[in-house]
């Protein structure tokens, strides 16, 4: 018999994949290769973004109506009648400042997408094509809250226009291509990933931009951020920087969320939105244990608007809100923008978790009249000694005449004025401060500190951890978990 050694390697093989059977690797990740040159993709791109250039007029004096002198001028110094006789002269003639952003044609008849800042308050606004053509912009619309505006200009012959891709498919780590007018230079190519998603940097009440490291400077603004596709999938808006130039930390409208808001500016002229009547708050962990809620997913109730489309469809305060129309919600950052894209008059279901328990409710949503949410109120001034509630760490007053008057109150408010906070206490970093209203203590009205204190301290021997609090400040209502000392 011939020996053959290879069938007793694959004998000894498969007897020791076979013990091996049960193990399973995790699949492996691996990186795109970057590409090899950009400049097919940019020399495809560049003809559909153009320079943004505004002029607007403003009267060169002060706040007082008073020309100002160099402040480092010595009091004898000879240059001081000059300078004054000089701006005696031109102090009525109109000075005229001119700023420079991007945008990019997403229709052939000329119409231009940009951002709202690049071209508020603009007397004049011109766009110059990537072959120089200088052409003068009208106004079609813009919303103050997603920082967007289109324009439209009147070409001679069709103009190439870009395309929107999906931006909720982008993926962190993707390569992207920005293409703008940075410091007025010009047309400039920069390249880089998809940075993070979803990022909120309090520029308004819809924040979900992408961040990108593609370098982004000043002039940028308004510009495409574009997919290796070719597709806009974002409008280049903000960058964090402590100097002013790029420091890798760029954001950008998603496509998805610009797609909508520029359909209603060239319909309508500004957005229009869908209105719930709801205030919501993130459901924190202190504050689900306070409400006997498992988890901390879903946007928290705080208030609901009298007639509104959420009190017809019987939503409460306390109740934590789940899921619209369909979409979970997440947190309530997720709950206003999901409502704003709605159409007014489409009926949604709403699910809600009210005392532990999943329920639906129905509503049809309205459109919002006045998108400005309540204004900070200036602080209250301090409140003299008042009861005190030692186990919260806040001195209390009953929300009589005198308090309404002393921290200008409205006259149906009801509830315990907090006067102080002890910064040592419990309540010292829950952003209390004088003047807050205590409505309620765990669901129940209160009218006096006694109230508070006696529903506090029975929380406490009941073996609550956690004190939950519905409280008034500069009139919007809002839940807070407070741990007893």
């Amino acid at each position: 018999m011939r020996f053959q050694p290879f069938r007793f390697l694959r004998a000894a093989l498969a007897a020791i994949f076979a013990l091996a059977a049960p193990m399973t690797l995790a699949p492996a990740a691996f990186a795109r290769p970057a590409p090899d040159s950009f400049a097919d993709l940019a020399n495809q791109l560049l003809p559909v973004v153009v320079n943004i250039s505004t002029t607007q007029t403003v009267s060169p004096t002060t706040a007082s109506g008073q020309p100002q002198l160099p402040s480092d001028l010595p009091p004898d110094s000879p240059l001081r009648q000059l300078f004054k006789d000089y701006m005696d002269k031109n102090k009525n003639q109109p000075r005229h400042i001119t700023s420079l952003g991007s945008g990019f044609i997403i229709d052939p008849t000329g119409i231009i997408v940009t951002n709202n800042h690049v071209v508020e308050d603009a007397d004049e606004i011109t766009v110059t094509l990537n072959d120089g053509t200088s052409l003068p912009a009208k106004l079609m619309g813009r919303d103050e809250k997603t920082d967007l505006a289109l324009l439209k200009v009147i070409p001679k012959k069709p103009l190439p226009a870009s395309h929107f891709g999906n931006s909720d498919k982008a993926r962190v780590g993707d390569w992207v291509m920005a293409i703008g007018n940075p410091f007025g230079l010009g047309s400039t190519v920069t390249t880089g990933i998809v940075s993070a998603r979803n990022r909120d940097i309090a520029a308004g009440p819809y924040d979900d931009f992408i961040q990108t490291d593609a370098p982004i400077n000043r002039g940028n603004s308004g510009g495409p951020l574009f997919d290796m596709d070719g597709n806009v999938i974002g409008v280049n808006s903000a960058i964090f920087s402590p100097t002013g130039g790029s420091v890798g930390i760029g954001f950008a409208i998603p496509s998805n969320m610009v797609r909508d808001v520029i359909t209603q500016l060239e319909k309508y002229g500004s957005a229009r939105r869908g209105w719930l009547g709801v205030r919501v708050q993130n459901l924190t962990p202190d504050l689900a244990e306070g409400m006997g809620i498992t988890g901390s997913n879903g946007a928290l109730v705080a208030d609901v608007t009298d007639g509104g489309p959420a009190d017809k469809a019987g939503i409460k305060n306390g109740d934590v809100i789940v899921s619209f129309d369909g979409k979970p919600v997440p947190d309530s950052r997720a709950l206003p923008r999901e409502v704003a894209d709605t159409a007014a008059g489409k009926a949604v279901n709403i699910d809600v978790i009210r005392g532990g328990k999943k329920q639906t409710l129905h509503a049809v949503v309205a459109k919002l009249q006045n998108d400005d949410d309540s204004k900070p109120k200036p602080p209250a001034p301090p409140a003299k000694a008042a009861p005190k509630s030692p186990r919260l760490g806040l001195s209390l007053a009953p929300l009589d005449d005198a308090a309404r008057a002393k921290y200008k109150l409205p006259k149906d408010a009801n509830g315990v004025v907090v006067a102080s906070v002890d910064p040592a206490g419990p309540s010292a970093d829950k952003n209390f401060r004088p003047g807050d209203i205590i409505v309620q203590v765990q669901t129940q009205i209160v009218k006096s500190p006694d109230d508070v204190n006696k529903l506090v301290d029975d929380s406490v021997k009941a073996g609550k951890k956690v004190v939950l609090l519905l409280v008034s400040r500069g009139g919007d209502l809002t839940y807070v978990a407070v741990r007893p000392g």
